[in-house]
């Protein structure tokens, strides 16, 4: 495997599946779940004093579609986070068995720090609702350097991309809830925890993000980061 040393203000694509390609997210909890983790750790301060509380919002906010009254309460939880975060995350796409982040760095270590905590805390949280034990994932996460805008941009097109492999959300995967693409095309659910700006700031407006997005030829054949999470090579984190 390559090793890949993590450099301030850089961006990186960050990916991993379940070991021997086991199913990660069973339902809406194990979503709910992860995606409380991807959007609070990025701040070392948060705590697990909250996360049911989080995460049962969460999973009310993506299924319905309404800020529940909850969120509000949390308005000192999210400041802290966004005040004292040491990576930031620009989307996401939770797919049955992987997922795929796009990051920033923001201080030194702090990719290694955010990814540790995520997928240490979810795989002790998928172990004990299960009752399973040992590796959830395959391995350590796989990790690629974004080099330019142009792939910066792909990549987000990439990733948004990536639920037309679900029969369900074929053709329509703009309004799949358990990624970022909604909030780019549309209205972004999460605020100051997830940091669009740098690509969706690019576009006149949402339509014009997901003009870009379906006829960007990503996921149309099989990308060179894709044939890296299927066969399991590529950068590892240091």
């Amino acid at each position: 495997m390559r090793n890949l040393t993590f450099a301030q203000d850089e961006y990186y694509h960050l990916f991993n599946r379940g070991n021997l390609k086991q199913e990660i997210f069973r339902d809406d909890a194990d979503r709910a779940r992860f995606l409380f983790l991807i959007l609070s750790f990025q701040s070392p301060k948060t705590k697990f004093y909250n996360v049911r509380r989080f995460t049962d919002t969460l999973k009310r906010f993506v299924q319905h579609s309404v800020l529940n009254k909850t969120v509000h309460t949390m308005h000192d939880e999210i400041i802290s986070i966004t005040q004292s975060r040491i990576i930031d995350l620009v989307c996401f796409a939770l797919m049955p068995n992987h997922f795929h982040l796009l990051v920033r760095e923001k201080e030194e270590g702090g990719i290694s720090k955010y990814m540790q905590r995520v997928l240490n805390g979810y795989t002790k949280y998928w172990n004990t609702k299960y009752a399973q034990s040992g590796h959830l994932f395959q391995g350590p996460f796989q990790a690629v350097r974004v080099e330019d805008d142009h792939q910066l941009r792909y990549l987000s097109a990439y990733i948004h991309r990536n639920p037309h492999e679900l029969s369900e959300w074929r053709g329509r995967a703009w309004e799949y809830p358990w990624s970022s693409y909604q909030d780019y095309a549309q209205d972004n659910r999460w605020g100051e925890l997830l940091q669009l700006d740098t690509v969706r700031g690019q576009y006149n407006d949402g339509e014009d993000y997901h003009k870009f997005v379906e006829t960007s030829g990503a996921k149309d054949e099989r990308d060179a980061d894709e044939e890296l999470l299927i066969d399991g090579d590529g950068g590892n984190d240091d």
